[in-house]
């Protein structure tokens, strides 16, 4: 399995806050980037894991860097060129609780899940290249000629579970987490985990 954890958004809501990028903020002494990849290998001891970012910074023991030869719009985060049979697209800004990252990996794929709840997707996994770079291209496709105002994970899945693309639902092939994870696209975001004491039972 090749594990791409995708960390080259352009990361304009979150600015110069903490004075380092989102990625690189610190949980119990580890980047969010480091944690992922300790979680990732302590399960699957074989996995080959990547960090999709040219930012050298972004350099992380456990893992290869990969500069994504475009990054024109948000979609382009799930790097075409990396992806293979047997992937899992995790997103660099996230915190994940051991549990949540524990069923995402032990998930057997026949062909794309969406691991994640209402609020967010936070991983995509699959077993099948051909079908889920059709999806993206078509998103992409839409997107770029006006027909959606938005191209991340949620346009993917509803274009995958046949839904209407508007507000996001949660459908048949989605597959909600049971344990907490924690995303961080913005200062709010990071400094109300603080406010709930750095905790908010992600472990």
């Amino acid at each position: 399995m090749r594990y791409v954890i995708m960390a080259n958004g352009r990361g304009t809501r979150w600015g110069g806050h903490s004075g380092v990028p989102k990625h690189l903020i610190e949980f119990d002494g580890e980047t969010l980037l480091r944690r992922i990849v300790r979680q990732v290998s302590s399960l699957d001891p074989g996995a080959e894991i990547v960090i999709s970012a040219s930012n050298p910074l972004y350099e992380t023991e456990g893992a290869r860097r990969h500069t994504p030869k475009v990054n024109e719009i948000e979609l382009d985060r799930f790097v075409p060129e990396l992806i293979t049979d047997e992937i899992c697209f995790l997103y660099g800004d996230t915190l994940y609780s051991t549990p949540a990252i524990e069923q995402i990996v032990a998930t057997a794929t026949i062909e794309i899940d969406f691991f994640g709840d209402e609020r967010a997707i936070v991983a995509l996994k699959s077993s099948n290249s051909e079908l889920l770079l059709a999806h993206l291209g078509h998103v992409r496709t839409l997107f770029l000629a006006g027909e959606i105002a938005n191209c991340v994970g949620w346009q993917v899945y509803q274009s995958y579970d046949g839904l209407p693309f508007d507000e996001p639902q949660i459908g048949p092939r989605f597959r909600v987490l049971t344990h907490a994870t924690v995303g961080f696209n913005s200062p709010h975001e990071h400094e109300s985990f603080h406010d709930h004491d750095g905790r908010m039972g992600v472990r």
